[in-house]
């Protein structure tokens, strides 16, 4: 059976059935009904529901309410705390990093690439991650690896502009592909299939996903060299659970590799070509990074 895959909608959850919005007018409205609705604790999912959730939060002071992969800012998109909103962010640069490396490791070519679709921190910090690992790589091999796509120091690079068109995802990685790109990471939600389309059509291209694991959630799996994995179901049953028990705080929960809130998924049909030597010093690196002997760095960091 094909991998089935769904980018999920902007949705509101509590301890009843889930709300799916179909615009963006519908944001202010389910999170009230929920609200309404008797919960305790409304979870948004996506950047898209910041305002939603803290104007949420900020109306109903006796009701939690946490939100997935965005904090919480003023209208000069200052730091906001709010006593009963719960950020949950995740530091994919840590894993990144790893997919980067194992990228520069395992290109034939000598050409990486990465695209994001909307430039947000929750994209960029993947992409900063993905540069370092290649600069390491780099370092550690005296090899000339090339990414494009993304300039961490300059915090520019390539992005589709939305996270729905997947033509626009397929003529960023043809235009990768024609400069010599053969491992490339998209970070654009469901324009990462237009990507997995071009490389489909292109002998020896390999993807890494982000979010989850693009092997299982994919029908594009034999294209995928590893994928940068958010546990979003850990952060938000740690968040449901100190609801329940009363120890519900607003201190952000950060997924990292030390806690497993972010992680590389396997190699599956490229377990075979990943050289030992490789994979033991991802592994290594892996590591390195839990006991804080190696520090990832992102402006984009949570």
């Amino acid at each position: 059976m094909p991998r089935a895959w769904k980018q999920p909608l902007p949705t509101w959850a509590c301890r009843r059935p889930s709300t799916e919005s179909t615009s963006d007018a519908d944001y202010a409205t389910n999170v009230n009904t929920l609200v309404g609705q008797g919960c305790n604790l409304t979870i948004g999912v996506g950047f898209l529901l910041e305002d939603s959730i803290q104007t949420g939060a900020e109306e109903n002071p006796d009701a939690n309410f946490a939100l997935i992969d965005s904090s919480f800012s003023d209208a000069d998109f200052a730091p906001v705390e709010l006593d009963n909103a719960k950020p949950l962010l995740f530091n994919t640069a840590e894993a990144s990093f790893l997919a980067g490396y194992l990228a520069a490791g395992m290109s034939e070519s000598g050409t990486v690439a990465t695209f994001g679709g909307i430039q947000l921190p929750s994209v960029a910090i993947f992409m900063d991650g993905f540069s370092d690992g290649v600069d390491m790589y780099n370092e550690d091999n005296s090899a000339e690896v090339e990414l494009l796509g993304w300039d961490k120091e300059a915090q520019n690079g390539s992005f589709s502009g939305d996270f729905d068109n997947q033509s626009q995802g397929q003529t960023l990685t043809e235009q990768f592909i024609a400069q010599g790109a053969d491992v490339i990471m998209p970070v654009a939600g469901p324009v990462g299939l237009g990507a997995a389309a071009a490389a489909e059509s292109s002998d020896g291209v390999k993807l890494v996903w982000v979010d989850s694991d693009g092997y299982n959630t994919t029908e594009y799996g034999d294209l995928m060299l590893t994928s940068v994995v958010k546990e979003i179901g850990a952060a938000v049953e740690s968040t449901i659970s100190e609801s329940v028990d009363g120890s519900f705080s607003n201190e952000p929960y950060v997924g990292t590799l030390e806690n497993g809130g972010v992680g590389i998924a396997e190699f599956h049909d490229f377990e075979g070509d990943v050289p030992a030597e490789l994979s033991e010093q991802i592994e290594t690196y892996k590591q390195q990074i839990i006991d804080g002997e190696l520090v990832i760095e992102s402006p984009n960091a949570p």
